[in-house]
């Protein structure tokens, strides 16, 4: 079996939109920084809310997508 590489998960606090306050974990060794989560406050019903690190290392709202 080939080796697998250890994905890290780190533990963030979501700011702004329809998940502000909560906690998801996101993967933080990806080349792709940020995250679409699903929301059911998302503007689009079974849509995701997006939240993206910004750069103090918060992770904000930069909207929703169907």
């Amino acid at each position: 079996m080939p080796h697998m590489a250890q994905q890290e998960w780190t533990e963030v606090e979501l700011h702004g939109g329809p998940m502000d306050g909560e906690t998801a974990y996101v993967r933080t060794d990806g080349p792709d920084p940020g995250t679409a989560l699903i929301s059911p406050r998302c503007a689009y019903p079974g849509g995701r809310s997006i939240y993206e690190p910004d750069p103090a290392g918060r992770w904000t709202w930069r909207g929703d997508t169907p």
